[in-house]
């Protein structure tokens, strides 16, 4: 049980660690060449499933990886919006955020399929 938790807990600050490293880059990149405001929340939502992705292929482990893949792509939409909020001092939830947790449940839930499947070399 303890190990699984902390696996869900690695998998969570992994994918927002991910998260704001790409949203920092992309606001370098915007800032560079003048993107239109238009791509941005496509490109934000790629890259919060790129996040989620990677937090669950590296630490999520062992079995019941479909469980523990759900927990951590609620609990990283969850954190990275409550940061992002933060750093807007904007908290305003709407139709999308409920899309954005169906989407981190099913990036983490393949992500964890995925991880718990893949045989640990070395």
């Amino acid at each position: 049980m303890r190990t699984n938790v902390l696996q869900v807990l690695k998998a969570v600050f992994a994918a927002v660690l991910f998260s704001l490293v790409f949203v920092l880059i992309f606001t370098v990149i915007i800032q560079l060449f003048s993107l239109p405001l238009e791509v941005v929340k496509p490109v934000n939502q790629v890259f919060k499933i790129i996040s989620i992705a990677a937090g669950g292929l590296i630490f999520i482990r062992g079995e019941k990886g479909l469980l523990k893949g759900v927990i951590h792509g609620v609990a990283s939409v969850v954190v990275t919006f409550l940061i992002f909020s933060l750093i807007s001092m904007s908290f305003s939830l709407s139709w999308l955020f409920i899309v954005e947790l169906f989407v981190g449940a099913a990036a983490g839930a393949i992500s964890g399929v995925i991880a718990v499947n893949i045989k640990k070399t070395a």
